[in-house]
């Protein structure tokens, strides 16, 4: 009968905690209406995410390399992540950010796009070569491809791919064993 006790007991702590977690995002969603604006200076977490305030904010419309992806160019790997962060950092450092909100992801953190004055954040990381376009900046993809800009200059996987595991440049960390394979008679 005790294990039964403990097991009921952590599975209510568990629903609580899950309850409380809901409850503090339905807040924030109230609080933080859609197409409101944050504004103030940020701080920089990766290539596309920020911090303004107490809002973790992930910019919408781009993708930008994981901050521990590396990509390839000229035969070498460079770290692509590292560097898109760097490059959200420069253009945002020292300056007034205004973000408008456009809803939250599944992570609780805040979808906007942010502006600096005239300069248009997200924009300007894809058509710096340092994201990819997601649903936008589709214009600014190509001009950064067809001048082969950041991390166009090279060989490198999506973002969502190296996410999910699908490393076609890297290795597979629980197989330890290339995801993709050629055999030395198919060539390059």
């Amino acid at each position: 009968m005790g294990r039964l006790a403990f097991r009921l007991a952590r599975t209510l702590r568990n629903l609580l905690a899950e309850c409380v977690v809901l409850a503090l995002l339905l807040a924030v969603a109230v609080l933080l209406p859609r197409g409101s604006a944050i504004e103030g200076q940020a701080s920089v977490i990766d290539g596309d995410s920020l911090r303004i305030g107490e809002h973790e904010i992930r910019l919408l419309g781009l993708d930008a390399p994981e901050y521990r992806q590396t990509c390839r160019a000229q035969g070498a790997d460079w770290p692509c992540g590292r560097q898109a962060r760097d490059a959200l950092r420069a253009m945002t450092q020292m300056r007034e950010l205004s973000c408008i909100a456009e809803g939250y992801d599944r992570y609780g953190r805040t979808l906007a796009y942010c502006r600096s004055g005239e300069d248009d954040i997200n924009a300007m990381l894809v058509r710096q070569g340092w994201a990819v376009a997601s649903g936008d900046f589709e214009p600014e993809e190509v001009a950064a491809t067809r001048e082969k800009v950041g991390i166009w200059r090279g060989e490198f996987d999506l973002p969502r791919d190296h996410r999910a595991g699908r490393r076609r440049f890297g290795w597979l960390s629980a197989l330890d064993w290339p995801w993709t394979f050629k055999w030395p008679w198919q060539g390059e």
